[in-house]
């Protein structure tokens, strides 16, 4: 356990963490790939470009030093970000890797501000933040439902938007049993891509009859072309196969949640379909609002009308011509846990707009569609 001595100099650390956190993360994981590019097939490189990765992950350090005297507060996004490494096969030999671009990534950027007891200090302050990862993601490993990336072959792909493409896909003695709210991770290598490109796609449906159901938007984020989206639009057909990990995540509706408000916009209905899908099913009063931009670009409207017709209070607002969903269209929450996905930008509206109505951030539950840490205040 680290010493009180050296938890008092990683916290004089705060804030330079505050005003460099982000220069450090990127400035780590260009050494890191520079001398280990084998890693280039885990990471989502569009990320890496448009910045969300290295200020998600800076975003993590600097909680990190914040609590270091009660690790417990960070306990969730640990588990979040677990969750994630276990779906991208993240490994214990990884950790010594991360470990030792970051403490140069903050030698590089600090200078002579990073004196030999800043570094040893972080140094076994990672070690130990490492360990809880890779304990909390053993005991994942342990529950996955497969192991590795299983070949499943595509029985469907529905056009359902010019830009968001449904797929259901199957294995034989696979157990595809799953928690409302999870996503799958899939591996592709496309043609003349230097590397593996591995994404995490929400599971859609509830129902696995037929198979997982996942959805995929067209990507162009930041200029940079999505490589894994557009491979699954132009490249996958039915019958081809794709290779997924296990169902991972933890966004999913608390037993004890009975009133629920979901709010979702775009292709981020992905995973709340599922959820309110389950919700009904288990008796659950369901209250959702979406938001698309138009009826041709809105996505599931078979799932829609089918929790309509179960009992769901479903209102879709179309940002044209009716303009940006708002806290106006919320009507009246009494009381309902709410749970929220989208993109980043719609996330930080959303959260405005409920903490304009006065909604305690305890009853708010959400998911975003990139690296959550990004979005978080710590």
């Amino acid at each position: 356990m680290i010493t009180e001595t050296k938890k008092d100099i990683i916290k004089a650390t705060i804030p330079v963490l505050e005003e460099h956190g982000t220069t450090i993360t990127s400035v780590f994981y260009g050494r890191m790939f520079e001398a280990h590019p084998e890693l280039l097939n885990i990471f989502n490189q569009t990320n890496q470009k448009i910045g969300d990765q290295p200020k998600a992950l800076a975003m993590t350090v600097l909680a990190a030093a914040k609590h270091i005297d009660d690790l417990d507060a960070i306990v969730p996004h640990v588990v979040g970000i677990a969750h994630k490494h276990r779906a991208l096969e993240i490994l214990p030999e990884h950790y010594p890797i991360v470990g030792k671009y970051l403490l140069e990534g903050i030698k590089e950027v600090l200078g002579d501000q990073a004196t030999p007891e800043i570094i040893d200090a972080w140094g076994e302050y990672y070690n130990q933040i490492a360990q809880v990862f890779i304990d909390v993601e053993k005991d994942m490993y342990k529950e996955a439902a497969w192991n590795g990336f299983k070949p499943f072959m595509v029985k469907k792909k529905e056009v359902m938007t010019p830009e968001i493409v449904r797929f259901t896909v199957d294995a034989e003695d696979v157990d595809k049993t799953f928690t409302a709210g999870q996503y799958i991770t899939v591996k592709v290598h496309p043609s003349g891509y230097p590397y593996d490109a591995l994404r995490h796609y929400s599971i859609c449906s509830n129902s696995t009859e037929d198979g997982i159901t996942f959805a995929v938007k067209r990507e162009m984020a930041g200029g940079e072309k999505g490589v894994v989206s557009n491979y699954l639009h132009d490249g996958i057909e039915e019958g081809d196969v794709l290779h997924l990990s296990a169902p991972a995540g933890d966004f999913k509706v608390e037993e004890d949640h009975d009133k629920l408000f979901f709010i979702a916009g775009g292709v981020g209905a992905t995973p709340v379909m599922a959820m309110a899908e389950d919700a009904i099913e288990k008796g659950k009063d369901v209250k959702f609002v979406y938001s698309a931009i138009n009826k041709d670009f809105q996505p599931f409207k078979d799932q829609f009308a089918s929790l309509e017709e179960n009992g769901a209070d479903i209102t879709v607002k179309y940002s044209e011509p009716d303009g940006y969903l708002n806290r106006s269209d919320f009507g009246e929450l009494d009381g309902r846990e709410v749970y929220i996905c989208g993109s980043m930008r719609f996330m930080d509206t959303m959260i405005e707009e409920l903490a304009a109505l006065d909604i305690d951030d305890s009853r708010i539950h959400f998911e975003p569609f990139g690296p959550k840490m990004s979005l978080q205040t710590v």
